[in-house]
């Protein structure tokens, strides 16, 4: 088990950075982009100009509960893994959907649930809220459910003609606390990353079976208190958790890169690095 603890970060030298170049196996991913995801403020824009494809969807998520979704495919010649990313507690957003085309443009099919479809007025979701809403409609929502939405959404990704069947989830403050509930949940899951979400309760981390990434603002302490005791109980049950925490940095710092005096920019260009060199080691299999 991995447990590295990151301040700013350091550029390794160039010789350094090129030998890891030349290391990488050939892939149809090597090519993509490695660029961050959009912040709050550029999302729209970024969707806007994306050249892949996406679309909105719906899927049954079990006895005809209709979820609405976001899905968006890489431009690559052969089948691709599957990305669920959980939204955060604003729900959907142009910002949950352009992580989502990021994701694609670093090969993956992403897959953006609306986690509040059918919650709202007349049947609604997120878009039938007003802002003051979403957040207690998040807040209400059943963990079994969400769960179950969420198995629906990796069942659906998987199925895609042109899928594999390894499949990894991310999420993002609310999102990331579930994003971690869901590796307790589901044995199938592949990876699963954690952005600024809390830890599950200790006795619940036993079925973990898939890798966790957690990756967390230095001055997010509120999230940052929950991650010793999972560590350490991870730990003693021979699981993977890697935990990278980023000095200075804020809570919800993906999407708010501008933040912290440099800091929330400097997590941002070390986490996502990181979550995709996650995913390509446990999905491109």
């Amino acid at each position: 088990m991995t447990h590295t603890f990151l301040g700013l970060r350091s550029r390794p030298p160039l010789l350094a950075g090129v030998l890891s170049l030349l290391l990488l196996p050939l892939s149809p991913t090597l090519g993509l982009a490695q660029s961050l995801p959009a912040d709050g403020t550029t999302a729209t824009a970024r969707l806007e100009a994306s050249p892949r494809h996406g679309e909105w969807i719906n899927y049954d998520a079990g006895g005809g509960d209709q979820v609405q979704a976001w899905v968006v495919y890489p431009e690559r010649n052969d089948p691709a893994p599957v990305v669920v990313v959980i939204h955060d507690i604003r729900a959907m957003s142009d910002w949950a959907r352009a992580v989502g085309d990021q994701l694609a443009a670093d090969g993956f099919i992403a897959v953006v649930p609306d986690l509040l479809s059918g919650k709202g007025p007349g049947g609604g979701g997120t878009d039938s809220f007003t802002s003051n809403e979403v957040g207690r409609a998040i807040r209400d929502l059943d963990p079994a459910e969400v769960n179950r939405r969420l198995r629906a959404a990796a069942a659906y990704g998987t199925s895609l003609p042109s899928a594999t069947d390894r499949v990894g989830v991310v999420g993002f403050c609310w999102g990331g606390s579930t994003s971690f509930a869901f590796a307790v949940d589901y044995g199938d899951l592949d990876a699963a990353v954690v952005y600024y979400g809390t830890s599950p309760p200790t006795e619940t981390l036993a079925s973990v079976r898939a890798p966790v990434l957690g990756l967390y603002g230095g001055v997010d302490n509120r999230v940052n208190s929950t991650i010793p005791a999972a560590q350490a109980e991870l730990e003693r049950l021979g699981k993977r958790f890697e935990v990278n925490i980023y000095e200075g940095a804020g809570h919800g710092f993906l999407g708010r890169q501008s933040g912290q005096d440099g800091a929330n920019q400097a997590a941002s260009e070390s986490a996502w690095p990181a979550t995709i060199s996650f995913f390509r080691e446990l999905l491109e299999q």
